[in-house]
């Protein structure tokens, strides 16, 4: 069992539409809305190779409802706490021009007695999980405190905890040391306080993450491809597979499966090429698809025998 944390979650509405004006009314060509937030869409993925998955995070009002009948319905299971205000929307536009320009908002304000109702469901729920992933941000009234105390949690349960999230949450938290965690370019910068160009420094920087205490480092790098530094008998190793060449559609989620794919290759005990290969293949399936976090299994699993290391040079 997987235990998938989403503080934030949201309903995403895709829009799609030729071109955009801004100051004027904007019509689109389709709309589409679907559950989602980081942890959702991992949850999703998870779902789709069959592994059993549990929910948790605060959802709130009608757009709370719909997230909750979602994951019902892909056969995971809900154990979200609920809040007086509403589940907030985002939403992803779309033009014909490749460009995605996303609006999110802020999320529910959550009580300090919502955060304690939620930190008692969390200890009893992820009891009987091996795995659990803290991905996203967090709604308001939840400080990075909260991040570093599901890991220390999770860690003083045995847990392996993959942690994607940004900011202080990932700051604060890498340092209560998940077993993974996964930056993506920017994020990694901001950790490092510095600028970041070329492989070899990205390498440098994971590398540094591994020492600092947290045994699996996976840096996304969108289509570059994905870094990974790991902890091997007290020695920070590193591999890299660049992206394949595809035709995205939609890029938006693909960051979380790459954290679904890391979970599936530890339940499958994969070796680290494998799990690599893997983590970038179901990342680039998923920006062939409109829906975050709806793959092709059978394109992930092409794309994924079409995948070489590199050297991080």
């Amino acid at each position: 069992m997987i235990a998938t944390i989403t503080l934030n979650p949201a309903v995403d509405k895709t829009l799609n539409a030729s071109r955009v004006v801004m100051g004027t009314v904007n019509r689109m060509d389709s709309a589409c809305n679907m559950p989602g937030g980081k942890g959702i869409n991992v949850a999703k993925v998870l779902r789709q190779y069959d592994v059993e998955v549990k929910t948790l995070g605060f959802i709130g009002g009608y757009s709370g409802d719909f997230i909750e009948e979602a994951m019902e319905k892909i056969g995971a299971v809900p154990k979200f706490t609920r809040v007086s205000e509403d589940t907030r929307t985002s939403v992803n536009l779309i033009t014909e021009d490749g460009y995605i320009t996303e609006f999110l908002e802020p999320g529910p304000n959550i009580s300090d007695a919502e955060l304690k109702e939620f930190f008692a469901s969390y200890e009893k729920e992820i009891e009987d999980c091996d795995i659990v992933v803290i991905s996203g941000s967090a709604p308001r009234g939840v400080d990075p405190s909260a991040y570093v105390r599901m890991i220390e949690i999770a860690n003083a349960g045995g847990k392996k905890v993959l942690l994607d999230t940004s900011g202080d949450n990932l700051k604060k938290g890498m340092y209560s040391r998940p077993y993974m965690m996964k930056p993506n370019l920017k994020e990694l910068e901001s950790i490092m306080g510095r600028r970041i160009q070329g492989l070899s420094e990205v390498a440098e920087s994971a590398m540094q993450i591994v020492e600092w205490g947290v045994p699996h480092v996976l840096v996304s790098m969108g289509n570059k491809g994905i870094l990974y530094a790991r902890d091997d008998n007290g020695e920070s190793k590193v591999i890299y597979v660049p992206a394949p060449s595809i035709r995205a559609v939609n890029s938006v989620g693909s960051g979380d499966c790459a954290v679904a794919a890391f979970a599936l290759s530890i339940l499958e005990g994969l070796d680290p090429e494998k799990t690599l290969k893997k983590c970038v293949a179901i990342s680039a399936a998923n920006a062939c698809s409109l829906e975050n976090g709806l793959i092709s299994k059978e394109k992930a699993e092409e794309l994924e025998s079409m995948l070489t290391l590199s050297e991080p040079d």
